[in-house]
């Protein structure tokens, strides 16, 4: 394989999801379709690589900043859902049951990785959460892992006493999901969140 074209192969298996093999099929498919495949997708890339930025506001990846959903009208501005990354904003936004904006932290307080509270967007959510219009609740959309867990009790923490209400996403159960199936963790955490039928 030419010099090139290993190294565009190479570029693509370090893509999530793609290993060496899926990359050269991704290739060869490219290859063989230059013009309806390869050459739009170059376009669309540089066109992304010129206008992404981080919205200065939440922190979202958009073309515009602010970003199109702290300018979006519709929004409501005292619900403020705090999520670790834009990959968990964008996947809280596919399913459009949010109305209200995001705050992207940028990660999770980890001390493996040495990611500690200033390497978090925490003290912009605190003056996001302080400001005008005033903040009355924050939606803490964590991750069930120990860092995500730690991250939300971080930061409602960080926030007590701002006025605002604190809520977690629930978790357990998922919809469809069969009891067998669960680890013990699952199931404890949904047990200890019954509610009432």
């Amino acid at each position: 394989m030419d010099d090139a074209l290993q190294q565009l192969t190479a570029l693509i298996a370090r893509l999530p999801g793609l290993g060496p093999r899926s990359a050269r099929r991704v290739v060869l498919q490219l290859m063989k379709n230059r013009e309806t495949q390869l050459k739009p997708l170059m376009a669309a890339l540089q066109r992304v690589d010129s206008a992404l930025s981080a919205c200065a506001v939440c922190g979202n990846l958009d073309t515009a900043n602010p970003c199109r959903i702290c300018t979006d009208p519709r929004r409501d501005p005292a619900m403020l859902c705090v999520v670790a990354d834009v990959a968990d904003l964008w996947a809280l936004e596919r399913g459009r049951l949010f109305s209200g904006r995001y705050h992207v932290l940028g990660g999770t307080l980890s001390a493996l990785d040495g990611v500690g509270p200033d390497d978090l967007s925490i003290a912009a959510l605190k003056e996001r959460v302080a400001g005008d219009p005033p903040v009355t609740e924050v939606v803490l959309a964590m991750n069930a892992t120990l860092e995500g867990q730690t991250t939300a009790h971080f930061v409602a923490d960080a926030v007590e006493g701002l006025g605002a209400k604190v809520t977690q996403l629930a978790h357990g159960v998922p919809v469809g999901g069969e009891l067998d199936y669960l680890d013990e963790g699952t199931l404890a955490q949904a047990l200890r969140l019954r509610r009432p039928l």
